[in-house]
């Protein structure tokens, strides 16, 4: 009995998210360096979409159900919160260097 609470407990305290968010790399100073308007707007797109994708993968599902009676959800919401925190955190940066390489051009 004691080694089936113990097991219990520490199933509850693991905290891991079984949903799998899609993680977005900060930009590197290559990509910084090489990116002209043209691709930085391509990045910005692939970028945004990763956002809805995390929006996707965060909707109620079967999972959701699952990681809620494994950890009451906890797993999954940080796992969330860290991915839309990369992703907004990349697409300032290109929004940064959309700023300075894009200043001429009559692209929204």
């Amino acid at each position: 009995m004691y080694k089936a609470l113990c097991l219990l407990a520490i199933l509850l305290l693991s905290g891991c998210a079984l949903k799998q968010y899609p993680q977005a790399p900060a930009v590197t100073d290559e990509e910084a360096r090489s990116y002209n308007c043209p691709a930085l707007q391509t990045e910005i797109a692939k970028t945004q979409a990763m956002q809805q994708q995390i929006d996707k993968t965060g909707e109620f599902d079967a999972l959701t159900v699952i990681g809620f009676v494994g950890d009451f959800g906890i797993g999954n919401g940080i796992a969330k919160a860290n991915a839309n925190s990369k992703v907004s955190a990349r697409l300032k940066q290109l929004e940064a260097l959309k700023a300075i390489r894009c200043q001429g051009s009559q692209t929204g």
